[in-house]
This record gives C-alpha cells, sequence and structure tokens, in this order.
C-alpha cells in the first residue's frame, strides 16, 4: 500500500525507516513547505516524489495513506485538507487541538466514507493486550487506582510555549498518561481534582490531575515541561499491581503479585514501533473499516475532550478558539 508524509520533522523519519522497513508499504511521496527539504528526504529514504507544498501532495490521486507528521497545531487544516481531497489519513497525536476540530474530522471523513485514525502509537502496542489480559483474570485483583507520569524540559520550544501553537504541556506530553488511563481504567469519570502552573504566556507548564472513577478507581497524571519525570506508569489492584516504564513506547513490564516474585514480560519491537500502528491502519483499509479498533474515533474524543475539559478548569485557551 501507498504511505505519503506530509511535513517532514523527527517523527517524519522514524515513520520513514518504518515504511522501508515493511514489505507491505510502498514509501510514495513526501511533501514539505520547501521543495529542497522534500526533494533531501525523499531522496534518502527511498521515495519516488517530492512536493513543495501540502496542497501539491493532497492534489496527487496516487498518494495512498498520508501520514500528516506536522506539529499538532496544523493536524486539523492539514487532516481536512487530505480527506477533501479523497485521501485516508493517520495523523499524529494529538489528534486535534480540541474536540470540535476532532468531531469535523470524523464528520468529513464519514461522510466521504474515508478511513482516518490518530497515530496515538501506544494504542497498538503488543503489550497493552497483554496488560489488558492479565486484568481481566484478576491476577492483580480489583483495580483500585492508576497512575502515569510524563515530563521534559521542552518550555523553551516555540511549539511548546506558543499559545497560537497551541501550546503547553498538556497536548503534547499530557495526552500520554491519559491515554494510558482511558485505556485500562473502565469506567466513567465521576469528578476531577486538578492544578496546573501556566506560563507567561498562558499555556500550562505543569500539571496534576486526580480522576475519580464511578466505580471507585482512582487515575492520577502529572506532565510538566519544565523537567524530567520518569516516564512511568503503574496499575494497582488489591492483589497486587503492574509496572510500566516508558509506558508510551514501552517493549517490557512487569508483574508483581502479592507474594510471589515479579515476572517480566518483554515485546521487543520489529523495527522501531511505529510498524503497529501502520499495519493496524493496513488491516482496517483492508477491510473497509472507518476506524482502526484500537484507537476508535470514540477513544480519540473522550481524551481530547478530557484534556479540553482541564483546559478550562485552568484558564487556557488558545487564540484560535471561538
Amino acid at each position: 500500500m501507498k504511505v505519503s508524509i506530509l511535513c517532514l520533522g523527527n517523527i517524519a523519519a522514524k515513520m520513514a525507516q518504518t515504511l522501508n522497513a515493511l514489505p507491505e508499504a510502498e514509501p510514495y511521496a513526501v511533501a514539505s513547505r520547501t521543495a529542497s527539504k522534500a526533494t533531501a528526504f525523499a531522496a534518502e529514504h527511498g521515495f519516488q516524489k517530492a512536493y513543495g507544498s501540502y496542497e501539491e501532495l493532497a492534489a496527487d490521486p496516487n498518494a495512498g495513506l498520508i501520514y500528516i507528521a506536522s506539529p499538532h497545531s496544523h493536524h486539523y487544516k492539514l487532516a481536512k485538507l487530505c480527506l477533501e481531497h479523497g485521501h485516508p489519513v493517520i495523523c499524529e497525536k494529538p489528534f486535534t487541538a480540541n474536540r470540535a476540530q476532532a468531531e469535523e474530522l470524523f464528520a468529513l471523513a464519514a461522510q466521504k466514507s474515508l478511513f482516518i485514525t490518530e497515530a496515538m502509537w501506544t494504542r497498538y502496542l503488543p503489550y497493552i493486550d497483554k496488560v489488558r489480559e492479565i486484568l481481566a483474570s484478576g491476577a492483580i485483583g480489583e483495580i483500585c487506582s492508576a497512575s502515569a507520569t510524563f515530563g521534559c524540559p521542552l518550555s523553551h520550544v516555540e511549539r511548546m510555549a506558543r499559545p497560537e501553537l497551541a501550546g503547553g504541556a498538556l497536548l503534547d506530553l499530557g495526552v500520554y498518561p491519559f491515554t494510558f488511563l482511558s485505556l485500562f481504567m473502565e469506567s466513567d469519570i465521576a469528578s476531577i481534582a486538578t492544578e496546573a502552573v501556566k506560563t507567561t504566556l498562558g499555556v500550562d507548564a505543569q500539571s496534576t490531575t486526580v480522576l475519580r472513577y464511578r466505580n471507585g478507581t482512582l487515575g492520577t497524571v502529572q506532565c510538566s515541561m519544565l523537567n524530567h519525570m520518569p516516564v512511568y506508569a503503574s496499575i494497582y489492584g488489591t492483589k497486587g499491581r503492574i509496572e510500566v516504564p516508558n509506558f508510551m513506547s514501552a517493549e517490557r513490564f512487569t508483574l508483581y503479585i502479592d507474594g510471589q516474585s515479579p515476572d517480566e514480560y518483554r515485546f521487543p519491537f520489529e523495527v522501531n514501533g511505529f510498524e503497529y500502528e501502520i499495519r493496524a491502519a493496513f488491516a482496517a483499509l483492508a477491510e473497509g473499516r472507518a476506524e482502526c479498533p484500537q484507537s476508535p474515533h470514540a477513544e480519540t474524543l473522550r481524551v481530547i475532550g478530557l484534556m479540553d475539559t482541564l483546559r478550562a478548569r485552568w484558564g487556557v485557551r488558545f487564540p484560535f478558539e471561538t
């Protein structure tokens, strides 16, 4: 299947590596706002065509599945461009800057009978199914709580700092721990306690959030763009716990059952971890699906909607939001 890449940052190079390693993928075209950059990227990574504008790639009827690798402030506009030209889309996380944008894209895709999914790679990783299997077995007893943290000193980066670029720690970093909770906490949220520290430009620099679910479980998330925090998640039960280091791209986790020796489960990547989302997209397209089962539209909306709620609590609003 032909795959094209729109916007050529660091994450695009990682996807290019994946596509070249998968025999079922055909790296087709790339697009940048700079023609020379697109040409150099295509030559380095084995793509057939290079375009000096996003509109040119969207206008190519042979572009196939388009992977959007732009900063998230541009996801809505670029995904809409691709859908309007009849292309299926796999768009980097967070899918859009807010829920209203996501709802509009899903409605447009449905109107045109096109596939679209969020490239939240955590949702597609093989360890996820194993954790779910262990939880369903009751091995750690009844789930009591879960926690996840992610912090990285990125406040100096323009896309993180500027409100007009949908900046802040939440959308870029916090989306990962909130996604982790949404994968395993099987109940609606009953209440939210949350605090954030904002920058002088008015975006969130760091935050702590506690979610209380209707079934009595608790979820805790910390994220920060001021400092390093462990990329770490845990699920606690009445009989044990599961600990997942580097949960956003984990290749292993450890199961602790009270009174027993710990068990480590390993899931080494075949390429770099992006292969799972691409193969899931290929399978969904082959089956005529509108979405990937691993990343349903409803879950994308659920997480983005939660982040909308948190930003509203903190008083963080982007200039383009009406």
